[in-house]
């Protein structure tokens, strides 16, 4: 039986808040935001630092190296992934946690190991928006 024929992935609005970071990752890079204040690393992005509520942030670009937190492999049909598929959760170099799927690997949980070392890849979904993957580092 053929594959059924897969739609886009879904691409998300960029909002000001948020306009930097598609920016990177549309030149392929991870981009982050830091507290000037405290020196808190925050994702996901917004005007103002979650642990002092201050405005003076800096963006910066990250190493692009996570482990591996958290996952689920989903094996129902979703339209715009052939499955099985991992849903993910992994911890950044810098320290923040990200929602992302893992790519380029068996989508098994001999495959997809806790704490694994991952790294940053990127998908075109339109000319607006690329997104953040990650594989394991050097697959």
């Amino acid at each position: 039986m053929a594959e059924p024929e897969l739609r886009p992935r879904y691409a998300p609005k960029p909002t000001p808040e948020t306009e930097h970071f598609w920016e990177g990752t549309r030149n392929h890079e991870l981009l982050l935001q830091r507290c000037k204040d405290c020196g808190t690393v925050y994702f996901p992005p917004r005007a103002f630092c979650p642990t002092t509520g201050s405005g003076e942030v800096e963006i910066f670009k990250a190493s692009g190296k996570a482990k591996l937190v958290s996952y689920m492999i989903n094996h129902r049909q979703h339209p715009s992934f052939h499955g099985p598929y991992a849903i993910a959760v992994v911890q950044l170099e810098e320290g923040p946690m990200m929602m992302t799927n893992i790519v380029n690997c068996e989508q098994t949980p001999e495959a997809l190991q806790l704490d694994m070392d991952l790294e940053v890849v990127f998908e075109k979904v339109n000319d607006e928006v690329t997104v953040a993957l990650f594989q394991p580092t050097g697959a």
